[in-house]
């Protein structure tokens, strides 16, 4: 573990010490060095308990995948932001990426926390850098609106976690995952037992987002600059639902009366909000309710507890990382050009850019889970536990399988499909720097083909 954090803290005097001209390069190669690094956490997958231990840091099947997602994610949002940062200060694009590897740091430490207090304090962590990301870096004018619906969603839900915690702490003893499995089974069944489970689920539900706690996200992600976006759809969402499975397991007499109502809620706002997004006019709004839509699915696996959904819910929310911070670095080339996220005014552009248009196909079809991809992989161990559970949400999960592909294919053809508008005269043409950062994200997603194994979790 110390291998990578170490070095990624480093990352932070070294960024402030280069010469300006070789700011990028040498974040981008260091940060890829690390990534590199991270893989070789994959070969203990084959041990089902903790490895690489220290008292406070220690890695297992569950959290493996995360912490590699994480790790591989950094060089690509230094690669995504380099174009739209080099007009500002040095001083500005020093803090930048400063803010990227402390955000890597804050997640790194709470994906590998063995105590639970450790985990929610980096949690909570990860606010601080995506909350200047957005206020500072965003967009449009609205992206304070965004800061502060961002914060306060997530600070409100978080501080019944943190007296659930300081609960748990008083009954059992203890808060560390090692030590928490051998303390006597919780005697949980009156109303304030209830309110507890509530409470210790609720952080991780916003955060996932359920349907109906979701408002935030969008607004977060239209208004991020593009690493923003990327890190949010591609692990800080993720760290709702590694918490979740954390918790369940703790609290597991409740969870099968007091799951039913959240797992309706979640597999009704998979069709909800992939309706919302058949009406999106904005690129990078659709892409944030198909976010939704898709952890509404975890939420759902998670929930089931058993061992599929636990596996399907772990391979969907690898998948859907690598695929929607794909989907949001094509919606900023496509920005970088146009200027607009509108799709009426940036559409026809297979006619300009028409190797994007292979990479926008690709993803596409990546969203919308094709077979053999592991999002499909994940979908279906879902679906499974979820038919073994009630055969009812057969009709839900059928009809959010369908609305999922076509606002897939809405959003392929709004963006490329059609005559290139009039008012787009000249274009830049695509750079091998983009080809390179997408490539990264798809290629992995492929090569889990060959090896699902990898993102399986702990019932391999």
């Amino acid at each position: 573990m110390l291998k990578i954090l170490i070095p990624t803290l480093l990352l932070v005097p070294t960024v402030w010490v280069i010469r300006p001209n070789h700011l990028w390069p040498a974040a981008l190669a260091y940060s890829l060095m690390i990534a590199l690094t991270s893989f070789s956490w994959l070969k203990n997958l084959s041990e089902t308990g903790w490895s690489y231990l220290s008292p406070y840091l220690a890695t297992d099947p569950l959290s493996i995948p995360l912490l590699v997602l994480t790790c591989w994610l950094l060089p690509l949002m230094i690669l995504a932001s380099q174009n739209h940062l080099a007009s500002e200060p040095i001083g500005r694009q020093r803090m930048y990426i400063t803010l990227l590897t402390t955000l890597q740091i804050f997640l790194i430490t709470a994906f590998g926390a063995t105590e639970i207090i450790m985990f929610y304090v980096m949690f909570e962590a990860t606010l601080l850098p995506t909350l200047v990301l957005i206020t500072r870096w965003g967009n449009q004018t609205e992206r304070l609106s965004a800061g502060f619906y961002f914060l306060f969603y997530t600070l409100a839900a978080s501080l019944p976690l943190l007296i659930a915690l300081l609960l748990l702490q008083n009954t059992t003893g203890t808060l560390s995952l090692l030590t928490l499995q051998y303390s006597s089974p919780l005697q949980l069944t009156s109303f304030a037992d209830k309110i507890w489970w509530a409470s210790c689920l609720l952080a991780f539900l916003v955060k996932m987002p359920l349907y109906g706690v979701h408002l935030w996200l969008p607004k977060a992600h239209v208004e991020a600059p593009v690493a923003g976006s990327m890190v949010l759809a591609a692990v800080l969402l993720k760290l709702g639902g590694y918490g979740m499975m954390r918790m369940l397991t703790i609290l597991e007499p409740l969870t099968k009366e007091l799951s039913y109502p959240f797992i309706i809620l979640a597999l009704w706002g998979v069709i909800m909000t992939g309706s919302i997004c058949l009406r999106q006019t904005d690129l990078k709004s659709l892409i944030a309710y198909s976010s939704v839509s898709h952890m509404g699915l975890v939420v759902g696996g998670i929930l089931i507890q058993t061992a599929w959904g636990f596996t399907g819910a772990l391979i969907l929310m690898i998948a859907h990382g690598l695929t929607s911070s794909a989907l949001f670095c094509l919606a900023n080339t496509n920005y970088e050009r146009t200027h607009s996220r509108t799709m009426l005014l940036a559409r026809g552009l297979q006619m300009a850019l028409p190797l994007m248009t292979s990479w926008w196909f690709i993803a596409s079809l990546a969203n919308l889970a094709l077979p053999p991809l592991p999002n499909l992989m994940g979908e279906l161990m879902i679906f499974t536990s979820l038919f073994n559970w009630s055969w009812w949400t057969f009709i839900l999960t059928g009809a959010g399988t369908l609305i999922t592909a076509a606002y897939s294919l809405y959003m392929f053809l709004m963006t490329q499909r059609g005559p290139l508008p009039a008012h787009i005269i000249a274009l830049d043409p695509s750079h091998s720097r983009e080809h390179l950062l997408i490539t990264l994200h798809l290629l992995p997603l492929l090569l889990l083909i060959l090896k699902p194994e990898l993102i399986w979790g702990w019932t391999n």
